[in-house]
């Protein structure tokens, strides 16, 4: 099949096809697997619950599901040096439909595990899952870097990466009023309130697989292409797959240890509960972040992109409130005009907290001013204030180490984007087994987490925060340099 050649600044094709309703679809895939991903924080109790299961025991959940990632990622990768690149040679859009229907396939699985009420077979059908979100992200985030002018393939990728947080915002408000009440049934064994949103999942899965296959997408990046790993061949490439890693490793590192650190009396001395809104807007702030990315960093008129820039964060914020207030451990066994109530007053209970991170976007939006919407240099700028509010934190305690780390959330936004469009540029045909290696690289977020725990039972929890700050400065060291390691200007891989 012909392979789209050019493109031009509006986002069209050079034969005048517009990408905007392709890319409209690719985004909804983004927002799935963020909603979906988040379920396994409401599987987690539930399952801890159901199988009187210790917390080791209750993590594996999450082991079982973004170990698959990475195992997936390898077996692609494998594959395309033996055999040579998948999707180069079935296209994008078949890449997700696979994705897709493997998910499906782990949806599904959900149903006899409860109807066995076998914990490990959960693990596997959530490995499956894992497996197929694997081949996803392989295909969906090359792709849609690909349509459009490569120049704004971060605004792009910063778009579809916000649609993904606003599904992982409002994904634990609906998973746990489904898993939580609406299919918690008196009497049964608690793993069965899983089987119906699954069997939803598996059918939403199905469905869109349909749609894929069946609508018409840009076939872009088929052809055949020889074994061998050559996407190692670009030097940046390599640098990149470590500034993911260091990416990712940083960002659930940072997440993974604020309940702790602001529990410290040194700090605030926060209970989990108060403590655990932090880590809310903590997530909350890559939402924000990356939709400010993703006006910043496009080709909108300077004006136009001015308003955005201030109407579209503030808007991200207001659903974070809203949703963060949701009343989530008083979901089972309430009525609905209670849960509204209870609602209402944590909204109005949660602007003591949020209104003080107001001024973090503010800063934000100033940072994206220091950038002129270039990537690289956006995401040197984001990266080193992540390094300088680390910085911080470790150097001194209370409220401002609090929120320094607290607003990492938000600089820290655009760097899976960034980073991830930054390390696809010049590698043509081989963009889709650059993207496997990328998602492979998710792995950060299985070590350098571990090692900050390691560092923080040996020094503090405090001191520990210099494990992310050093991936941190790794990732703005890549959007510096990195990315320009010995690139050629004109790559003869280009399709």
């Amino acid at each position: 099949m012909a392979s789209i050649t050019t493109t031009n600044t509006s986002g069209t094709t050079s034969n005048g096809v517009s990408f905007r309703g392709p890319f409209a679809i690719m985004t909804s895939l983004f927002f799935l697997w963020g909603f979906m991903t988040v379920f396994n924080d409401i599987l987690i109790p539930r399952f801890k619950e159901a199988f009187t299961l210790s917390y080791f025991q209750a993590m594996l959940v999450q082991f079982a599901f973004f170990g698959a990632y990475f195992v997936g990622s390898l077996i692609y990768f494998i594959i395309s040096t033996t055999k040579g690149d998948p999707i180069a040679k079935i296209g994008y859009k078949n890449g997700v439909v696979i994705g897709l229907l493997i998910s499906a396939a782990g949806s599904a699985l959900f149903w006899p595990a409860a109807g066995a009420s076998s914990y490990p077979m959960f693990l596997v059908a959530l490995f499956v899952v894992g497996l197929g979100f694997a081949m996803l992200q392989i295909a969906a985030n090359p792709y849609v870097t690909i349509l459009g002018p490569e120049k704004t393939a971060s605004s792009r990728l910063n778009l579809a990466q916000g649609f993904n947080s606003i599904g992982t915002t409002i994904g634990p408000l609906i998973g746990g009023y489904l898993i939580f009440q609406y299919f918690a049934k008196s009497g049964a064994h608690g793993a069965d309130s899983v089987k119906m949103p699954y069997l939803a999942f598996c059918i939403i899965f199905v469905l869109l697989a349909v749609v894929f296959y069946f609508i018409h997408l840009p076939h872009v990046g088929e052809g055949h292409v020889e074994p061998g790993a050559g996407a190692l061949k670009f030097p940046h490439v390599v640098l990149g797959v470590i500034a993911i890693f260091m990416y990712v490793g940083g960002e659930v590192a940072v997440g993974s240890a604020i309940i702790n650190f602001l529990g410290q009396p040194n700090v605030a001395g926060l209970s989990e509960v108060d403590a655990s809104k932090y880590v809310a807007i903590y997530w909350g702030g890559l939402m924000i972040g990356r939709f400010m990315g993703a006006v910043e960093l496009s080709e909108m008129k300077k004006a136009n992109k001015q308003v955005a820039l201030v109407v579209i964060p503030l808007l991200a914020y207001l659903l974070l409130w809203v949703a963060k207030s949701a009343p989530l451990d008083a979901l089972q066994g309430a009525s609905e005009a209670s849960i509204m109530v209870l609602w209402r007053d944590k909204f109005v209970e949660n602007w003591a907290v949020f209104k003080l991170y107001l001024p973090f976007i503010g800063l934000c939006w100033l940072l994206f001013q220091f950038g002129r919407a270039q990537a690289a240099r956006t995401l040197v700028i984001f990266s080193l204030t992540v390094v300088a509010l680390l910085v911080t934190a470790i150097l001194v305690g209370g409220k401002l180490a609090m929120w320094c780390v607290v607003a990492v959330g938000l600089f820290t936004s655009v760097g899976w984007s960034n980073t991830f469009s930054l390390a696809l540029e010049g590698t043509g045909i081989y963009k889709s087994q650059v993207s496997s290696l990328l998602v492979m690289a998710i792995l950060g977020g299985a070590i350098l987490p571990p090692l900050q725990g390691w560092l923080a039972d040996h020094t503090n929890i405090q001191f520990s925060f210099i494990v992310p700050l050093i991936a941190y400065a790794y990732v703005a060291f890549y959007g510096a340099k990195g990315h320009k390691a010995r690139r050629p200007a004109t790559p003869s891989t280009t399709p």
